[in-house]
């Protein structure tokens, strides 16, 4: 009778672990709430930037698109020449009117001599003509008073021509009536002759004068005519020797304003041709950020809206600045080869647009921004 007690205590042995039925199942419950907690704090803290995100974006509208932008002046000869000296080197500060490269200026040095010359002989040529007009002028004067005095004798002439005249005529009603002698005629006959002839020689004399003083006025009008060719000359002349020094002051190559010298690619003995660029001046003026905006974020940018800038060299530095101009057209019409949609297939791409941005106030790391940088845009929109 004691076995079956036996085999039944030995057989609910085995049973004894159900004593304790919760402990297993109490780490699976923490980790399943730790993670509903952490998923819970992920979607709230994934809602609160999503909410935070779209806020922003109603007021603001960002790009990185964008880079710094200067007044670059190219250095650029108007002659050729060979250099004989450099006087700056690569990023050199420079003012204005500085003398950065010289040319060998010997042959303008001989053409302004040359100029010079041909103008000093000018001047020469209107001295003479000036001095024949002064020499024709006294000449015209001189023959018109001929022409007076000529015409003073001649009235003269005439008065006694008229005497002579009417001595001979009455002379000759006499002489028929024998009341005079042969003698007494022929005298008053005589005078009458004499004084024709004086006449005649009187009015020839006045019709030479007369022909002098038109000569004379002819020859007057030519020597102002070449006073005039001489002043022209002269201008011609004077214009010569100007473009002469013109070119002789471009043998000295001068800064165009004050700024900082890009890599210098000029070497002493190097033969520059005219229009050949040397290297640039970076002007010392404020620069300015290109921003290309997408086409679909331009509905509510307006020029003069508050701007904050990031540059990558100072990225936790605020720039303030504002919208200074919108582009005419889209960044792509500018390129060498615009996309021509009327050939081929047509897909669709947003398109950029160039727009200025001005930097405001005085920030001093300003003078530290490099054309080319890059920079991130962000416009506020209220």
């Amino acid at each position: 009778m004691s076995q079956p007690n036996e085999e039944k205590g030995t057989a609910q042995a085995p049973h004894a672990p159900h004593h304790h039925p919760h402990h297993p199942k109490e780490e699976p419950k923490k980790k399943s709430k730790g993670f509903m907690i952490a998923l819970i704090i992920l979607v709230l803290g994934g809602g609160a930037f999503g909410v935070t995100k779209y806020i922003h974006g109603q007021h603001h509208e960002e790009t990185e698109d964008a880079q710094i932008e200067a007044n670059i002046s190219p250095v650029i000869p108007r002659i050729a020449g060979y250099v004989t000296e450099v006087h700056v080197k690569d990023n050199q500060k420079v003012k204005k009117g500085d003398t950065l490269v010289v040319l060998d200026n010997r042959s303008e040095l001989i053409q302004v001599e040359q100029a010079t010359a041909a103008l000093t002989a000018a001047k020469s040529n209107l001295g003479v003509a000036n001095a024949t007009t002064n020499v024709s002028r006294a000449n015209i004067a001189t023959y018109e008073a001929n022409v007076s005095t000529a015409d003073a004798q001649i009235e003269a002439a005439k008065v006694t021509l008229h005497r002579a005249t009417q001595d001979y005529d009455r002379y000759a009603n006499l002489i028929k009536d024998h009341t005079i002698t042969q003698q007494q005629f022929e005298q008053a006959e005589a005078a009458k002759q004499s004084a024709e002839r004086q006449l005649q020689v009187l009015t020839d004399q006045k019709n030479a004068a007369t022909r002098q003083t038109n000569a004379a006025t002819s020859q007057s009008n030519a020597t102002n005519q070449q006073v005039n060719v001489a002043n022209a000359t002269i201008q011609q002349r004077q214009a010569e020797l100007d473009n002469a020094l013109l070119n002789l002051s471009y043998t000295v190559i001068l800064a165009p304003e004050d700024g900082t010298i890009s890599k210098v690619n000029v070497q002493i003995g190097q033969f520059l041709q005219t229009g050949q660029s040397l290297f640039n001046v970076v002007l010392d003026t404020n620069p300015w950020i290109v921003a290309n905006f997408k086409e679909t974020q331009l509905e509510k940018m307006r020029e003069g809206q508050k701007v904050t800038i990031h540059v990558d060299a100072w990225p936790g530095h605020d720039f303030a600045a504002k919208v200074s101009s919108f582009s005419p057209a889209t960044g792509s019409r500018f390129a060498l080869l615009p996309p021509d949609n009327a050939s081929g297939n047509f897909v669709k791409v947003v398109q950029r647009l160039p727009v200025k941005i001005e930097l405001v106030g005085n920030d001093p790391l300003i003078k530290n921004l490099r054309p080319g940088m890059n920079a991130n845009v962000d416009v506020h929109l209220d």
